[in-house]
């Protein structure tokens, strides 16, 4: 879950190596923000050099400015997310070799970092740090030197290979080695890693979001792979060394000014307010010349599609919500059942799992690896796996059988939200796809519902237009509050779940999501004079039924001295009457109505953590992506 970045440029030091990790490492503080640091190399340097603080960022770069560096032809960076070691600048990276020719930065637990620690204790090696990551520092170092005794010659490329070949667990590790001041070298296992290709100067990071501002064309590197960068080539080969020639290169398809707040007072505001363009945005090119769904990234034949008979759905935390939506307007559309699975749960259980089942991973950033762990067992049991998925070249969707990917751009924020609404609609098409290949549903059934969908981007503006001022005093009115219920039904029940999920997040406010029916059941229980109570309100337009029990549900709650909050559709006179506060949505089809319902929660979240005085987009011991089991 941490951030790296590597720079390797022209043969003349200069201070782009540092301005390359410093500002790479401001747009990937999300994925980690223990602790920062960077290593330099340059030809004449007796070693690597490195600076490393615990803190943000802004720590780091106080200290660099009070004590600068020197120019360099090489460098690394690091944001760290604590796995292994308490954040300190002991245990921040990079780490260095015992004779300090080589800094390493790493993503990843290393599993078997005991065993070699013991090892290289009994060689004479000595460790400062709590941290696995100094582990590789140290076999690298060694390892360097032997490459260096057998061949005379420095080959860090050779050292670390032979090292990842020797580790067990997750890993992508970066490397620096003075007596090599023109190369950076990596290597990647069950852990994310990219190349940005420029002019006379190359790039490595966890993500696009580390050289965005610089170059717009990357390159993938596999699954035990290595990478030799300079800044005049690039190779890759696998760690035994041999050659790989079918590297993927792809155009990154958004700017570095994604990546900046653009005046808004945080990311988390920011991606809320660009909710209705990631909506549309992940609409389009979706359609044919006729109208028809035709989904071009996906590589599956339609035959294929046809034989389905059972979906599965993997995915954790907010992306295991926006498969529970799906959930009910897949099996209304298709008629097959849909089964959602928290990710990390779903191989512990030994699942029934056939050629003829289609697992959905969901993952904003593609890197999940739970979620990439259960789609290896998919494919291991002979299913095929489509992912949706914001982030292009990442682990899932290049595993994956095929892809639907998001259109959100960017999400910074730890908190998703954008990317939740973006997730929906990418399953729905999916489902709506299914329907037309199945022929569950007439082509005007599907066309009708598209219109309806390409509708909803107005209707969330309209939220963010119109209840925003509300949400904020209401927010203002709770921000006390020691704990929240959520409730909801049919599809208000995963919005519930993600809308309690925000408000843990970020507010750091207990708070409970349930399905409305299970209330009498135990929840209820939970009510006292004042306990803040959201409810998802359905519309009674065509769902009478559910509405009326969900307002039954708000007058229970109420009777028990419960403050209640509805989201329901404009003009519900039952909501007005039983509810304390309403955020008020335009009419639309209930199984669309996830995608505006959550919009007020998205924002009650962020203002109760604003008015509390907290870090919206970094909330504490969070990181944008889990990249570790």
């Amino acid at each position: 879950m941490c951030g790296i970045v590597g720079y390797a440029g022209n043969q003349t030091a200069c201070g782009k190596p540092l301005e390359v990790c410093l500002q790479g490492l401001k747009r990937l503080e999300y994925r980690g923000y223990d602790s920062a640091g960077v290593a330099l190399a340059a030809p004449g340097m007796e070693q690597v050099v490195v600076r490393k603080k615990a803190g943000r960022l802004a720590n780091l770069e106080a200290d660099l400015q009070a004590r600068p560096l020197p120019d360099a032809t090489v460098g690394i960076g690091h944001t760290r997310w604590a796995t292994n070691g308490q954040p300190s600048d002991i245990n921040s990276h990079p780490h260095l070799s015992s004779d300090g020719h080589v800094a390493i930065i790493h993503n990843g637990i290393i599993e078997n970092a005991n065993q070699l620690k013991t090892e290289l204790e009994a060689e004479g090696h000595s460790f400062v740090s709590a941290t696995d990551s100094e582990v590789a520092a140290k076999l690298l170092g060694k390892l360097a030197q032997e490459v260096m005794d057998e061949t005379g010659e420095p080959d860090l490329c050779e050292a670390l290979r032979r090292m990842a070949r020797m580790l067990t667990g997750a890993f992508t590790i970066l490397a620096v080695d003075n007596r090599q001041p023109h190369i950076v070298v990596g290597a990647r296992h069950d852990s994310p890693l990219v190349v940005g290709l420029g002019e006379g100067e190359n790039f490595l990071g966890s993500d696009v979001a580390a050289f965005v501002a610089y170059t717009d064309q990357a390159m993938e590197v596999g699954q035990d792979q290595a990478v030799c960068l300079s800044g005049d080539q690039v190779v890759i080969t696998d760690f035994d060394g041999n050659p790989v020639t079918d590297s993927k290169r792809f155009t990154v398809d958004w700017d570095a000014s994604e990546v900046e707040k653009g005046g808004w007072p945080s990311f988390m505001d920011k991606e809320i307010h660009e909710d209705p363009s990631a909506v549309a945005d992940t609409l389009l090119g979706r359609f044919d010349a006729k109208g028809d769904i035709a989904l071009d990234e996906v590589h599956i034949d339609e035959e294929v599609f046809r034989s389905i008979d059972k979906i599965i759905v993997v995915a954790c935390g907010t992306a295991s919500y926006a498969g529970m939506v799906a959930k009910y307007a897949i099996e209304h559309w298709v008629r097959i059942p849909v089964e959602v699975e928290l990710a990390h749960e779903f191989r512990y259980r030994d699942p029934i799992l056939t050629h003829r089942t289609l697992v959905v991973a969901i993952s904003q950033s593609g890197e999940t690896m739970d979620t990439l762990m259960a789609l290896r067992h998919a494919r291991e049991q002979g299913s095929r796996v489509l992912a949706i998925c914001n982030t292009q070249g990442s682990s899932i969707p290049r595993e994956s059988d095929a892809v639907l990917y998001t259109h959100a751009g960017p999400e910074i924020a730890v908190a998703s939200t954008k990317a939740f609404l973006a997730q929906i609609v990418a399953a729905y098409m999916l489902g709506l796809y299914l329907a037309q290949v199945k022929g569950t549903m007439f082509a005007d059934e599907i066309r009708q519902i598209v219109g309806q969908l390409k509708a909803m981007p107005a209707k969330i503006q309209w939220v963010l237009d119109h209840q925003a001022d509300q949400v904020e005093q209401a927010a203002r009115r709770l921000s006390g509050a020691r704990s929240f219920l959520f409730l909801g039904r049919h599809v208000g029940y995963p919005v519930a779940m993600e809308g309690a999920l925000k408000l843990k997040e970020i507010a750091y406010t207990f708070t409970e999501g349930f399905a409305a029916g299970e209330l009498k059941h135990g929840p209820i229980a939970l009510v006292e004079e004042g306990e803040p109570v959201v409810v998802i309100v359905p519309s009674s337009h065509g769902r009478d039924t559910l509405h009326n029990k969900v307002i039954s549900g708000i007058e229970e709650v109420k009777a028990r001295g419960a403050f209640t909050i509805a989201v329901a559709e404009e003009g519900d006179p039952d909501a007005e009457r039983y509810a304390d506060v309403v955020f008020w949505r335009p009419a639309c089809p209930t199984l669309l109505s996830p995608l505006v319902d959550v919009v007020p929660l998205q924002l009650l979240a962020m203002d109760m953590a604003q008015i509390k005085g907290l870090d919206v987009d970094k909330p504490r011991n969070l990181a944008k992506s889990v990249t570790v089991e």
